[in-house]
């Protein structure tokens, strides 16, 4: 049977080497806008030796490490200042609706747009965002401004009028029911989130990242040295094995 002490040490390595990944991940993403830190969770499990998960004598003195479900942090990051007029950020709680290439809607707090050719307001090259009533098209050289309730606004130049172009999809979902995606975005799984009158943004700035780089480099160093004292430990515990096997061995003589 392994040795527990092996094991014991095995799943610190592993749950170590999972936890500089995460961290590594939002290290890479300091300067990504909207995005929300990733938090890994990880618990202890005793030992037992009635089936769960070994069987025969038990060892409650010892644990072992598992996942926990991760989490995302969804306090508000700094808010940049840019004047770019399709530069949006959300005051407060509240998230942007966006569609990804398959149709499906998704969210996210990322409020740097552009537009596409065909004049599309866009988050990237093919994930349109989203209006109260459909998509949001600005009109060749229109100048564009986005009132605090998401309302767009397009002015053609020599035009003293403005018109409505559309109006953000702003939403408010609970953060316990947002699931994150390989690409970043949110979604609630099987349904979609209600817009929400009440979630208030402004023009000309975006918001960062909410990861704390300094904090993460802290803990890259953190989880390296567990990694390698957990990797120690299982060398150490070889190494009593093979000295268990010579004495043994000795013994039988």
């Amino acid at each position: 049977m392994i040795n527990r002490y092996a094991y014991t040490s095995m799943t610190g390595a592993t749950s170590a080497t999972q936890q500089l990944a995460v961290t590594s991940n939002n290290l890479a993403n300091a300067l990504t806008p909207g995005f929300r830190e990733v938090i890994s969770a990880f618990r202890a499990v005793p030992l037992k030796g009635d089936g769960e998960p070994f069987t025969g004598n038990g060892a409650d003195s010892r644990v072992f490490v598992v996942d926990t479900t991760p989490g995302s942090n969804f306090n508000q990051g700094q808010i940049q200042t840019t004047g770019n007029s399709l530069d949006v950020a959300i005051k407060g709680d509240g998230m942007f609706a966006v569609r990804r290439p398959d149709g499906q809607e998704a969210y996210t707090r990322a409020g740097k747009f552009m537009t596409n050719e065909q004049g599309m307001l866009m988050l990237g090259k093919d994930i349109p965002v989203v209006g109260a009533g459909g998509t949001i098209t600005i009109p060749v050289g229109a100048s564009v401004q986005i009132a605090e309730d998401g309302a767009v606004y397009t002015q053609i130049p020599g035009n003293q009028y403005l018109n409505q172009a559309g109006k953000l999809k702003l939403v408010n979902p609970n953060t316990e029911s947002l699931v994150r995606a390989a690409d970043g975005l949110f979604d609630i799984p099987g349904e979609q989130a209600a817009a929400d009158p009440k979630v208030r943004v402004v023009q000309g700035a975006f918001e960062l990242s909410n990861n704390n780089p300094a904090l993460a480099m802290v803990q890259m160093i953190d989880q390296s040295r567990m990694f390698d004292l957990n990797t120690r430990s299982i060398t150490f515990a070889d190494q009593n094995a093979r000295s268990a096997t010579t004495l043994l061995s000795l013994s039988r003589a």
